[in-house]
């Protein structure tokens, strides 16, 4: 679909639009793709009133093309976009990790789309001293993750092969995991590299670590909110995204909120791999879409 310099790819689960009683948006993660919710969108897949809409965003997947975004506010106005070239007016916004920030901002920022909001593992505001350097955060939140867009890879089963050596993954793998990995990796033979291009992820990380309005846009948003908490981190530590003290004081602040913690996950487990997180996840989805 059209934005603003070129062409965005969104990929389509569930019922046509046109019978669609509920239109889900599904936002991945800084480093990801649209791939990473194949698991949940099979299980939502279940609802025969549910159309689900999963873009690649800019500087991802088949959107890496696209020039890279500006921050989180070039993901919202793609959200828009999208919402306006499918003819939709209200979704269910769900964000995962960086996503979740996306579709806060979106909701807070343009009320009248969200019918209500899912944040998976992130958009509550993040522990970041002032002052900190974006490239020194981003390494150390992201590790591996980030470690892979700075490598070749000779073929695709070694690049599969630094995947299931990540820490979060270990005793997890799936056909779902084996697909989100695959479709990430392009280039000619003996040198593939990651789609995922460096200077969005390093414009968006500077987006949320650093902004305010991104930091406080889950506090704006009027629509019904739920949040997941995954109560292990990036790299299947005892280091979550969301401390449990911010979860505490967020269902605190919000007591008409949903909030489910789930503390065996870690920060990929909820929504990819052989853990259940997707099964679990996407049951939030569904209670958020009714």
């Amino acid at each position: 679909m059209p934005v603003a310099g070129g062409e965005l790819y969104v990929a389509r689960a569930g019922c046509a639009l046109a019978s669609a009683g509920v239109v889900v948006v599904l936002v991945h993660g800084i480093t990801a793709s649209h791939v990473q919710w194949r698991a949940v969108a099979r299980r939502l897949g279940e609802r025969t009133d549910l159309c689900l809409l999963v873009p690649d965003l800019r500087g991802r997947g088949r959107s890496a093309a696209l020039p890279p975004s500006r921050g989180l506010g070039t993901h919202v106005e793609d959200l828009v976009a999208l919402l306006d070239h499918a003819g939709v007016h209200r979704a269910v916004l769900v964000g995962h990790s960086m996503g979740a920030y996306v579709v806060a901002l979106a909701a807070a920022e343009h009320p009248e789309r969200a019918r209500s909001v899912v944040l998976i593992d992130g958009g509550l505001p993040l522990p970041v001293p002032a002052g900190v350097d974006v490239d020194a955060a981003l390494q150390a939140i992201l590790g591996p993750a980030l470690e892979r867009l700075r490598r070749t890879f000779s073929s695709v089963e070694e690049y599969i092969a630094f995947w299931q050596a990540h820490p979060a993954f270990k005793g997890h793998w799936d056909d779902d995991l084996d697909a989100y990995v695959r479709y990430d990796l392009a280039g000619p033979p003996g040198a593939l590299r990651s789609l995922v291009r460096a200077d969005s992820v390093r414009a968006d990380g500077a987006s949320m670590l650093q902004d305010a309005a991104i930091a406080g846009a889950a506090e704006r948003i009027a629509a019904p909110v739920a949040l997941v908490r995954a109560g292990r981190g990036l790299l299947d530590d005892d280091n979550p995204v969301i401390p449990r003290a911010v979860l505490g004081a967020f269902a605190a602040r919000h007591p008409d909120a949903r909030v489910e913690d789930m503390p065996d996950l870690n920060h990929y487990l909820v929504v990819l791999g052989a853990s259940g997180g997707a099964e679990r996840v996407a049951a939030v989805i569904a209670a958020a879409s009714v």
